[in-house]
């Protein structure tokens, strides 16, 4: 299944394993936790718009999940589930992707227009708005939102790729470290931003944009390295991926300043997604048996969260309760959005 071109440039570069092609439900909700050997996890298949393939890509605190999934005509569609039911939001005239959904429940994301470019939507009331592009460019992306609909993401323009953030309806541009690319992955309530840009030595460097001003937090390893900001919490601690130049990715935690390691599930690369208030990690890692498992990190410890009975998971998002959403390859060979809740 062909991905929407969103999802190629999502995380450009040198750190591309977040952008891993998508799959769909199984039949057995907890079977992936009993596989992993792991108590108290249940994993729940959030199913399908009709297709074969889904993902959940945000979580906020009542537990609604936003996404995406293939539809019956094996077309690509942002969803809503909420209590057990998936809604299709529907798209500007092509595909739709939801990316982040807030306390309130307005959910952002990306959809083709009829004309086949990509723009940065708002689904507010069940009414899907255009959030329009840079001047001089003709596609965005959205990402995130923050409780107060400040939203943040991306769009092309004459100078390359710029970080937005939306606010009150003003798009702003955050900068960049040096370089030519930026891109905004996530938000917090205070409107502190994270992301990744291209320094002026042509290196990726992870971000954090505060009140105006743009910082550069550095990287884990070595005398040069490059590193992704993928999400911030209320305290502004933040989680990525960081690489030493052509090592391997590793998942990192930044508080205050210092970037910590996270550690792997046993393999080589590992990659955080989300954190939450409490300060639980959620990410994918390599597993000693070369497959990528989900995880949820908490207190320096890393637990591995099982599968829907394939091989390979992946955790993207975390809410306030430690529910946990990404997606799943069942034991039929599909790739299916899921929930994770761990007692």
């Amino acid at each position: 299944m062909p991905a929407p071109k969103w999802l190629s440039l999502c995380y450009a570069g040198a750190l591309v394993a977040a952008c891993h092609e998508p799959v769909e439900p199984t039949t057995d909700a907890t079977l992936g936790a009993k596989r992993a050997g792991l108590r108290n996890v249940t994993a729940t298949d959030l199913g399908t718009l009709g297709g074969t393939y889904s993902t959940a890509l945000g979580i906020n605190a009542a537990g609604q999940v936003v996404g995406y999934s293939t539809t019956g005509r094996e077309e690509i569609h942002a969803f809503l589930w909420n209590d057990g039911v998936m809604t299709d939001l529907g798209t500007l005239g092509g595909w739709s992707v939801a990316t982040g959904i807030n306390s309130k429940g307005e959910v952002v994301g990306n959809s083709q227009t009829p004309q086949g470019y990509d723009h940065a939507v708002l689904w507010s009331k069940g009414v899907i708005t255009d959030l329009g592009t840079l001047p001089g460019g003709s596609e965005s992306w959205a990402t995130a939102i923050n409780p107060t609909g400040q939203i943040v993401g991306w769009g092309w323009s004459p100078k390359g790729s710029q970080s937005i953030l939306w606010d009150k309806g003003k798009m702003t541009t955050l900068g960049t470290l040096g370089g030519d690319y930026s891109a905004a992955t996530h938000i917090n309530p205070a409107g502190e931003v994270v992301g990744w840009s291209w320094t002026s030595d042509g290196l990726f460097h992870a971000f954090r944009w505060t009140k105006g001003v743009i910082s550069d937090l550095g990287w884990l390893y070595g005398t040069e390295g490059v590193a992704i900001a993928r999400s911030i919490n209320p305290a502004g601690e933040v989680v990525g991926e960081s690489q030493a130049f052509l090592g391997n990715e590793r998942a990192f935690l930044w508080v205050k300043g210092v970037m910590t390691e996270l550690g792997t599930l046993g393999g080589a690369d590992s990659y955080a997604m989300g954190i939450n208030p409490a300060g639980q990690v959620v990410g994918y890692s390599y597993t000693a048996q070369n497959d990528w498992h989900a995880f949820l990190w908490s207190r320096g410890e890393m637990t591995d969260l099982g599968t829907l009975g394939g091989t390979t998971s992946y955790a993207l998002a975390i809410n306030p309760a430690g529910q946990v959403v990404g997606r799943s390859l069942t034991s039929q060979g599909d790739e299916h959005a899921v929930l994770w809740t761990v007692k």
